[in-house]
């Protein structure tokens, strides 16, 4: 159960720094696309705000638990089963969400194939934090 909590937390950190990162890279990189959350559609405000905060712990822990569960099935380096993770993830949650999620809110198809890269790399990156930690 300490290695679960460790790899998590870890896992959430890098994540949390890396959504950092990623925010400022889309700005700098794709203004128009980051122009689009100043829609009223998204809200930032309130108490809500610190659930972005908190999701890189929430899918980094969910994602301990698919590692834990899964990963005698990835085989090759620790890279190579982390990527093969990742892409899993982003096929079997990530592609029908943002699928649906097209489907039913007006937002733009840039913004959503953002939103499905962003979360791939995430569980990515993950997975290859977890292959190393826990092979």
């Amino acid at each position: 159960m300490q290695k679960f909590l460790i790899k998590g937390i870890v896992a959430g950190a890098v994540l949390l720094g890396f959504s950092y990162a990623a925010l400022y890279l889309v700005v700098a990189l794709f203004p128009n696309l980051a122009e689009q959350y100043y829609d009223p559609v998204f809200s930032f405000e309130g108490d809500k705000a610190v659930l972005y905060f908190i999701h890189p712990f929430i899918l980094s822990f969910a994602l301990a638990w698919f590692w834990r569960r899964f990963k005698s099935l990835f085989h090759g380096p620790f890279w190579w089963r982390g990527i093969e993770m990742g892409l899993v993830y982003g096929l079997v949650a990530t592609l029908p969400a943002m699928w649906i999620l097209f489907s039913a809110m007006s937002v733009s198809l840039g913004l959503v194939i953002s939103w499905l890269l962003y979360g791939v790399f995430q569980a990515i990156l993950v997975g290859i934090i977890f292959a190393k930690i826990s092979p």
